[in-house]
């Protein structure tokens, strides 16, 4: 799933649409085929692919995102990215005032509760099973957002947008759209080969940069999702590392 200003805008289109643009440069090589393994060290980093082609690189960047994981519940993957979403930034404006759900992840959801009244005042939490501190549940009850407990046990789409979500615990309960952030996790394994650091976050692991996005060996860096530490996944943000990461990689090869 991504956000950015292309919202509307099918993932693999802009993916199309940017290796259009990046085949009219000579000096690019599109290789449509999986990397099996990195070896060596800097200015002599190997890459093989998975035809058994092995590729020479001075600088290597590692931008292969993230994979949501899909929690265990009927209805949720099929709803993902329609009746399901993970963030108000892609979706408040076409719901604003319409009553949203949102499912208990953690701590951060106290916080994503206050900002999504920015968007709407009807809002249902679904605890999911979880113990929610008698605090936030007091500031929750101040701000008058039900908390409904049990676990999540199906949800079922209701066209577009609209779901109802079935409890272990009690009766139905229709939202017109629901908010969830499922764990996610690095969608390859290469870093764990090299022995890159990586940082824990609150949905799962990134790679660990620095401030030119240079991972823990140097001469490869990471861009995107898989070195993103603050804000949830955005095609904007992804773009934006993956032009720092390319521009430091190759000020590091000539200054």
């Amino acid at each position: 799933m991504v956000c950015s200003a292309t919202i509307h805008k099918p993932p693999l289109d802009i993916l199309a649409e940017a290796r259009q643009q990046l085949a009219r440069y000579p000096t690019v090589r599109l290789v449509n085929a999986r990397a099996d393994s990195i070896s060596g060290t800097i200015d002599k980093f190997s890459v093989l692919t998975g035809d058994g082609e092995s590729l020479g690189a001075r600088r290597l960047i590692l931008s292969y995102g993230i994979v949501d994981q899909m929690p265990d519940v009927p209805g949720f993957a099929e709803g993902w990215g329609g009746s399901i979403v993970p963030r108000p930034y892609c979706d408040g404006f076409e719901v604003a005032g319409q009553h949203w759900g949102l499912v208990w992840s953690g701590p951060q959801s106290h916080n994503q509760v206050r900002l999504f009244r920015d968007w709407t005042d009807k809002l249902t939490l679904f605890a999911d099973g979880h113990d929610i501190p008698p605090d936030i549940r007091a500031d929750l009850a101040r701000r008058n957002v039900p908390v409904v407990d049990g676990r999540i046990t199906g949800i079922a789409q209701r066209g577009a947008r609209n779901a109802t979500v079935k409890l272990d615990t009690g009766p139905d309960v229709a939202v017109d759209i629901l908010f969830a952030h499922p764990r996610n996790k690095p969608s390859a394994s290469l870093h764990e080969s090299l022995g890159l650091a990586t940082v824990k976050t609150p949905l799962g692991i990134i790679l660990k940069v620095d401030e030119r996005r240079e991972t823990s060996m140097p001469g490869i860096y990471a861009a995107g999702d898989l070195a993103n530490p603050i804000t949830p996944p955005s095609v904007t943000l992804a773009s934006s590392h993956g032009a720092m990461a390319g521009i430091f990689a190759q000020q590091s090869m000539v200054v």
